[in-house]
């Protein structure tokens, strides 16, 4: 049988130079492939998001239940993306009780001083998220029983539907009990907390209002008891106060003051109190006698579940993203009985 030399295939050559180079590449660096198991392999952290980067609308500071706010954290800012501004007002009697009869009408609203036109009105008790803020530093010792008789009728008085949850605050706000547990989980958890500590108050505020950007509802709010100012916090008053005006947070506090004030916190305590909590259209209700706070706590339970909405499209259709202030005043002659009406004093405009 005749034996037939054929020529190689076409390429035969080039693909052994080829392999020749693949091996001579692989014992070159089979020593560095050796060296480096899989536990040395590095996965880069994801980029920390600066001041100047923009927060997503629900973006909570990674963290930020466990350690103190950070200047760096995103800082929820309530920007009107369409042409409806909603207005949560409340409006209570000499008493303090909700006003829950009044009808569209019975209110004007004004923006910038220019009277608006007002094209949506509600009266609905809708769920909400709330942030309960407790006041754990060594001056509440002998209030601290109280106080948690006045959240739990707090909690009896809200509504069913609404998710909570609780940060306590010394020398440094604390995650106590987050909203994927029940009521009674958090009062359990309430019952073994021991005051002690300094009141580092504004830091509570910011990091329940980081804490907020996550919540269940649309509408949230903030519930401080505290029996005096703040003495430990990072931040200031000035910047607490601007971060609360220009968010879609309601803040209602029970202050608990004395009648003759020890320090010039205990003095400074109710001014800084109410000017946060009225600049988001809440209030606080000062007590002189912590007998009675809860019934304190459950007249605001009642009042966040008793709110008017008002809306209207701004007649300024200006996108600068400026502070807007806004005025609700009851229409027509004055009442028999004098009302007082609380809402937000303004909003920050549209951008491009």
């Amino acid at each position: 049988m005749s034996k037939f030399n054929y020529p190689p295939p076409r390429g035969l050559f080039r693909s052994l130079a080829v392999i020749s180079f693949l091996a001579c590449a692989v014992l070159v660096l089979c020593p560095c492939a050796q060296s480096q198991s899989s536990d040395d392999v590095h996965i880069p952290p994801m980029r920390v998001r600066s001041t100047s980067d923009a927060p997503s609308k629900n973006a909570v500071p990674a963290g930020a239940e466990d350690r103190a706010p950070s200047d760096h954290d995103a800082r929820s800012v309530l920007r009107v993306k369409t042409d409806l501004v909603l207005v949560p007002v409340t409006v209570n009697d000499a008493m303090n009780h909700p006003v829950v009869n009044l009808g569209k009408q019975s209110f004007e609203l004004f923006e910038a001083g220019k009277p608006q036109k007002i094209s949506y009105f509600s009266t609905e008790d809708s769920p909400i998220s709330v942030g309960v803020l407790l006041d754990l530093s060594y001056s509440m010792t002998n209030k601290i029983e109280i106080a948690r008789e006045a959240l739990r009728q707090f909690f009896s008085n809200s509504n069913p539907d609404d998710d909570y949850f609780v940060l306590t605050f010394a020398d440094s706000p604390h995650l106590l009990a987050d909203t994927t547990q029940s009521i009674d989980s958090l009062e359990m958890k309430l019952a073994s907390a021991t005051p002690k500590g300094s009141t580092a108050l504004l830091d509570a505020i910011y990091m329940g209002l980081s804490k907020l950007h996550s919540a269940k509802y649309p509408r949230r709010a903030l519930f401080i008891i505290s029996d005096g100012g703040d003495n430990h916090s990072r931040y200031g008053s000035r910047e607490i106060k601007k971060l609360v005006e220009e968010s879609d947070v309601e803040i209602y506090a029970v202050g608990i003051f004395d009648t003759i004030f020890k320090t010039y916190e205990e003095w400074a305590g109710k001014r800084l109190l109410t000017g946060i909590s009225e600049a988001t259209g809440g209030r606080t209700i000062a007590v002189d006698d912590v007998r009675q706070l809860p019934d304190a706590a459950a007249s605001i339970s009642r009042e966040l579940r008793s709110h008017y909405v008002l809306g209207y499209r701004p007649a300024n259709s200006v996108r600068d993203e400026q502070f807007r202030k806004i005025k609700v005043q009851l229409a027509g002659p004055a009442p028999a009985t004098p009302l007082h009406l609380h809402f937000k004093k303004g909003y920050i405009g549209p951008g491009n």
